[in-house]
């Protein structure tokens, strides 16, 4: 009697955690990438929903669809050989404005995959969803949504997870999560260098996250920290991932208007991309492998990133606390200098670095505060004659206060290890600075900056 008792108690419990399936075909999905299946999925994900939840499964075989939007308690399933691919058709994407104020939603966007204010939900398994974003041309600066869709967008979402599958080829951002909670990315794969604006995940104003074995590259920034809104982005763990970028392989903003609190980053690896035959931004090498950026206020309070290593880079680390001053949205009012104080940077090896160098700069009367920087390596070109010292010191002497925040910013830094400006109790700790070629810089400028271990 106990066993059978057991045993249906067991069932219960199995179907209250994963629901029934829904498999699209039987509401009239086919696996032939002439045909739309996009009603067909979405009727599957509606109606999964409004029964209590489960999962809405993708079997084998390639699939075409337009805009679909996830609903609440729905797990989009993709078997393993199982393909969604993004119509190439602009008019097949709906258009969305989230109710969720920022300075991202100020427009109408499209996504191929949209959730807003949705809970428990996920998208999971080995196949793959492929936005064929090349095939949206940028038509203007601020296309990116309008004309060449996101791939998945998020906003307002609690208990969410992707995990497992291959998303590739976006039209801009591969992922934008805005705003949600509880959070969970494990073990994807990510490919999107086929259009301008090709970030491979961005985390926006999100608290408590875990991302975890990530694989990506991605033609603009890799793993991108925002905060477009008053919303700070806090508690978030980033671990044991492998980025490849043209651009920033690590980034705080530029975006900073609530700030960034509590985020921990480690164990990862920052390499080339395996493919250089196509750059729509950035450098083959890419820009900087550990960016951090506070440019449009917010407060800036305990980031901690650990255990990186680096094949190829610009400028290993940048540090900017600048006053660029863009508001959250178009009327807002700008917003004052933000605040960086408590950053640590320990156990990064860096190889096959250009000559740029590494920068930690603020702005007069308002510094960059408390940063530590302990068991680094950086190896780099070198180079740099004694004759283009007095130039390079006239480049930097422009604060810049307002440009947009990049590594490049000042072309090539006075210092061979960092150039360190306003700024206050800055510690270096164990820092190895080695020249390929002879270099006439000193390791270390610092002006308007207490610094402990700059020798």
């Amino acid at each position: 009697m106990f066993r059978k008792t057991f045993i249906f108690l067991l069932s219960v419990c199995t179907l209250q955690g994963y629901g029934r399936d829904y498999n699209i075909l039987d509401f009239g999905a086919r696996a032939d990438t002439s045909l739309l299946s996009t009603a067909a999925i979405q009727h599957a994900i509606d109606l999964c929903s409004s029964e209590g939840g489960g999962r809405v499964v993708v079997p084998r075989g390639s699939f075409k669809m337009g805009s679909i939007i996830l609903r609440s308690h729905v797990d989009l399933h993709l078997e393993q050989g199982a393909t969604l691919y993004g119509s190439t058709s602009i008019a097949d994407y709906q258009p969305l404005k989230p109710t969720y104020r920022s300075l991202r939603t100020q427009t109408t966007t499209m996504q191929l995959i949209y959730a807003e204010s949705a809970h428990h939900v996920s998208i999971s398994g080995r196949g793959t969803i492929d936005g064929r974003g090349h095939v949206f041309k940028k038509l203007a600066v601020t296309d990116e949504g309008i004309t060449r869709p996101h791939l998945l967008r998020f906003v307002q979402c609690n208990d969410v997870t992707i995990q497992d599958v291959t998303l590739r080829q976006a039209g801009c951002w591969m992922q934008h999560y805005l705003a949600c909670d509880r959070l969970r990315i494990t073990n994807i794969n990510v490919f999107n260098r086929n259009n301008h604006n090709n970030d491979a995940l961005d985390l926006d104003g999100c608290h408590d996250v875990i991302v975890r074995g990530m694989t990506s590259d991605s033609d603009d920034d890799g793993i991108t920290i925002k905060s477009t809104s008053p919303r700070l982005s806090e508690n978030i763990r980033i671990s044991d991932c492998i980025v490849s970028s043209h651009c920033n392989a690590i980034k705080l903003g530029t975006e900073s208007n609530g700030g960034f609190r509590n985020i921990s980053i480690s164990g990862i690896v920052v390499k080339p991309s395996e493919d250089q035959s196509q750059r729509f931004f950035g450098r083959e090498r890419g820009l900087s492998a550990i960016s951090v950026e506070m440019v449009d206020g917010g407060v800036l309070e305990n980031v901690s990133i650990s255990d990186v290593i680096v094949e190829g880079t610009t400028s290993p680390i940048f540090i900017r606390l600048g006053n660029r001053a863009r508001p959250c949205w178009e009327g807002a009012a700008k917003p004052g200098v933000g605040s960086m104080n408590g950053v640590y940077i320990t156990g990064v090896h860096v190889c096959g670095a250009s000559s740029y160098g590494c920068s930690i700069t603020g702005l007069p009367s308002h510094p960059v505060q408390n940063v530590w920087l302990t068991d680094i390596t950086i190896a780099h070109e070198g180079g740099v004659s004694s004759d283009a010292l007095t130039a390079l010191m006239d480049h930097v002497a422009d604060e810049k206060s307002a440009d947009y925040p990049e590594c490049t910013m000042w072309g090539q830094l006075p210092a061979q290890g960092f150039f360190v400006r306003h700024a206050e109790g800055i510690h270096f700790r164990n820092v190895e600075i080695e020249a390929i070629r002879p270099d006439a810089r000193p390791l270390y400028v610092c002006q308007d900056a207490s610094v402990e271990g700059a020798e």
